[in-house]
């Protein structure tokens, strides 16, 4: 914890003066209840009843925290899920068929993605997007778990894997007001949209650039079995989405030697491309996991289910200290109302 206004913690020492002028106070009350006639009053004054002590602690004790909130504390504090949507990167290409994961690839991820949706909290919005050669998105970000599972269980399989575009189309989905397009950044031309020629349609807007990680009413959970054969460069696109704040975890699935096979039996070889995965995660400060079997992979989304739950960031706590101190006043008023049919 540090404060913005530390100047202020000075007061502070005035505390211990404010002590001694109540003890002061009381006693001076004593010496003065023995001079009344009334032997009633003189007991009062001098019973040593530890009630009429609690409202002034009390008192005390709120003059310290709005003295404490003068000063702006802040601290990094665990707050619950700050982002808003997840969206589900996940590659459908044919590699995905080999059998390495039993049963396979594809059905270990479908597996574990639904596991992932069952977890997480219903209020969050999730989007899926697949790729292999091209990228798309098969569900638009929502709170329809159902929706979401019978577009999982109906991937088609493709060929290549644009690893670079799916983190395109998902930034696309995520700042559509920006004009993100990956057909224009892949083969250098703009698409028509709603009948409009490409002179008409709005380019990329300019934005800026923020922190990496910062971005915080969106993650991508991005899974990739290969490298990249088409599309948008990876680390280009991972640049995008950390100019932007976005933070994508990676999940490498499958070997890291390339040595597989089909369901057919057909020897096949696609190598995991670590080193570009892992970059993309610290590029946008996420993080990446390997998962080689199917038990593992379930472990790696049940673990990111957990993660992106919860989030730690600086937050100034001044409202909040002030806030239970103005508690700790309405509280000792109370009680002094209570226990003396007057405010202390």
């Amino acid at each position: 914890m540090y404060f913005l206004w530390p100047q202020y913690l000075w007061l502070l020492l005035a505390l211990p003066w404010l002590v001694a002028a109540y003890l002061w106070l009381l006693t001076r009350r004593s010496r003065q209840a023995v001079q009344y006639s009334s032997l009633r009053v003189a007991r009062e004054a001098a019973a040593r009843n530890w009630r009429r002590h609690v409202p002034p602690a009390l008192l005390l004790l709120a003059l310290a925290g709005l003295l404490v909130a003068m000063a702006r504390p802040v601290a990094r504090v665990p707050l619950p899920w700050a982002r808003s949507s997840v969206l589900l990167a996940m590659d459908v290409s044919l590699s995905m068929r080999v059998t390495d994961v039993k049963p396979s690839r594809i059905v270990a991820a479908q597996e574990a993605a639904k596991l992932f949706l069952h977890d997480l909290p219903k209020d969050v919005e999730v989007g899926l997007i697949t790729f292999a050669g091209s990228s798309e998105v098969v569900q638009r970000a929502t709170l329809d778990r159902e929706a979401l599972v019978a577009a999982i269980d109906g991937f088609q399989m493709q060929v290549g894997t644009a690893i670079g575009s799916a983190i395109v189309v998902c930034l696309a989905e995520l700042f559509p007001d920006q004009g993100i397009d990956v057909g224009e950044m892949t083969f250098g031309v703009r698409r028509q949209v709603r009948g409009l020629d490409d002179k008409d349609k709005p380019g990329p807007k300019e934005f800026q650039p923020v922190p990496p990680g910062s971005y915080r009413s969106a993650a991508i959970i991005l899974l990739s079995d290969g490298r990249r054969t088409t599309g948008v460069d990876t680390l280009e696109a991972a640049k995008m989405a950390a100019d932007r704040g976005v933070r994508i975890y990676v999940i490498g699935l499958g070997t890291v030697n390339g040595d597989a096979s089909t369901p057919e039996g057909l020897p096949i070889y696609m190598q995991l491309d670590e080193p570009t995965l892992r970059e993309v995660a610290r590029m946008t400060g996420g993080e990446y996991h390997h998962a080689a079997t199917a038990e593992t992979l379930r472990g790696v989304y049940q673990n990111l289910g957990k993660r992106v739950q919860v989030t730690a960031r600086e937050t100034e706590l001044t409202g909040l200290v002030a806030l239970a101190s103005a508690l700790v006043i309405v509280l000792a008023g109370t009680l002094s109302l209570v226990w003396f049919r007057r405010l202390a």
